[in-house]
């Protein structure tokens, strides 16, 4: 069982920056990618990022060139750095990870005011 817990998330400014945590724990011998979604209400959960365990990254659109993920393999740990942040990036970020199958996070939520 792998749990995955974010942190980070919470009320910024139009412009500001934050950046997310996301600590996987429990039994991992290895974990291959590690990504990054989000969910507006009444939208869909979409990809922001991803991230393979030899560091090959690939964005959203929407956020290429603000946004930048990154992990740490010997900490079992991913992050998101969320600069020039929208109002339409406010959302519940989810944490991703592929062990075994498919682990999420219970999600943090991002407020961007205008």
């Amino acid at each position: 069982q792998v749990r995955l817990v974010e942190s980070g998330g919470g009320l910024v400014q139009a412009g500001g920056s934050l950046r997310l945590s996301c600590a996987a724990s429990g039994t991992i011998f290895f974990i291959n990618n590690m990504g990054w979604y989000r969910q507006a209400p009444g939208k869909q959960r979409e990809l922001v990022a991803g991230i393979t365990r030899g560091g090959s990254t690939n964005y959203a659109d929407s956020v290429k060139g603000r946004f930048t993920i990154s992990r740490d393999n010997a900490k079992n740990t991913v992050y998101l750095q969320m600069n020039s942040l929208k109002p339409e990036d406010t959302a519940d970020y989810y944490c991703n990870a592929r062990v075994d199958m498919d682990y999420w996070g219970k999600g943090t939520p991002v407020t961007v005011s205008s």
